[in-house]
């Protein structure tokens, strides 16, 4: 009699929950994840969503999606089932969600080297151009500033990549600044332009030269540079033996004055910053070298900075591309007397080996690995472009 009541009672208990359809995991951290479900469409309400994960350990229930998981590893892969439960107990388990992988344990703290695109050298008794802005967290940094600090990142999260553009140079005027580069929360000025004749250059991340005088026994300052990322350009001097104008600044130092350069030389650019970051000792983002006259040499550029031209004698020169250099001053006569373009910026980020970056858009970049870090070069990102690490 009594089995009978307990029968009859249990015929008429609620039911469980069907199950629910499982959505999308996500990972959060080195020990989190996120995992979205969907109830089922028909049958007894559920007031409760529970997961479990495979391998076990992680662990997280809500009434509604998603379900915060916790209690996983870091640099493990999961999967996960959602299960429904009210009065009368748990529905089966739904089906499997993607595989994640947590994140790594390590912290994701990224070196880097920012350099902007140099200043374009001036036209016909042209100054030379500045070198691009550089920031820097491993041995030096521009414009004798304090070595910047590595930035600690968040995993999963996308950080803006601007590569800038050198500067053009002048064909009928002054040359043009050097495009910003950006990466994340750190920004490098574009390099100054150098002057035309009798025109003067242009302040950016280094400054540009100024163009030739008009007057004999005039000297025309360089343009100053921006603190922190580079120098002021050389100053451009005329009397009767000199036509020269001065070298474009550098991360490293001032542009050479072209009074003090030897007899017609053109003043050299100045000195780009030396760093390790890439793996080799290497210089970026020197200044342009100015315009000589006649018998003179143009200036030398520096770390990849555009030569200056010399009447009668060579025409000025391009800076490397991804150099972040300046480009030559002009010369006033043949093969050409336009001024050198600048040299396009680069990023380089150093961070630890156990993470993996993601690169969007039209980024082009190379990643090596060395010891416990990898290095990832950019030569080319536009202002939608983006870099992510998991």
């Amino acid at each position: 009699m009594i089995g009978n009541i307990v029968a009859a009672f249990q015929s008429f208990a609620a039911p469980v929950p069907n199950a629910p359809t499982i959505g999308t995991a996500t990972t959060t951290g080195s020990t989190t994840a996120t995992v979205t479900f969907t109830p089922a469409g028909s049958g007894p309400a559920a007031t409760n969503f529970f997961i479990t994960s495979t391998p076990s350990g992680g662990s997280g229930s809500s009434a509604t999606s998603p379900i915060s998981v916790i209690g996983l590893t870091a640099s493990t892969s999961y999967t996960f089932t959602v299960t429904a439960s009210n009065a009368a107990g748990n529905s089966s388990p739904s089906a499997s969600s993607n595989s994640i992988t947590t994140q790594s344990a390590t912290p994701l703290v990224v070196d880097y080297l920012v350099v902007a695109g140099g200043g374009g050298g001036g036209w016909q008794y042209g100054g030379a151009g500045g070198a691009g802005g550089l920031r820097c967290t491993v041995g030096a940094t521009g414009g004798g500033g304090t070595l910047e600090t590595a930035l600690t990142l968040s995993a999963s999260t996308n950080y803006s990549l601007i590569i800038g553009g050198g500067g053009a140079g002048g064909t009928s005027g002054n040359g043009t600044n050097g495009v910003d580069s950006t990466f994340a929360t750190i920004t490098s000025t574009g390099g100054g332009y150098g002057g035309t004749d009798n025109t003067a250059g242009n302040g950016g991340g280094s400054g540009g030269s100024a163009g030739l005088p008009v007057s004999n026994g005039t000297t025309y300052s360089g343009a100053g540079g921006t603190a922190n990322q580079g120098y002021a350009g050389g100053s451009s001097f005329r009397d009767t033996t000199h036509f020269t104008t001065g070298g474009g600044g550098g991360s490293g130092s001032v542009g050479q004055n072209s009074a003090s350069a030897t007899l017609n030389d053109g003043g050299a650019g100045g000195s780009g910053v030396a760093t390790t970051i890439s793996g080799s000792n290497l210089a970026y983002a020197g200044g342009g070298g100015g315009h000589a006259w006649i018998t003179g040499t143009g200036g030398a550029g520096q770390a990849g900075g555009g030569n200056g031209g010399a009447t009668n004698n060579y025409a000025a020169t391009n800076a490397t591309a991804n150099s972040g250099s300046g480009g030559g001053g002009g010369t006033a006569g043949t093969p050409s007397n336009n001024g050198g373009n600048g040299g396009s910026g680069t990023i380089i980020l150093k961070y630890p080996n156990s993470y993996s970056a993601t690169f969007s858009g039209g980024v082009t970049q190379s990643t090596s690995t060395s010891g416990s870090y990898k290095i990832s070069i950019v030569t080319a990102a536009g202002s939608s472009d983006t870099v992510s690490w998991a």
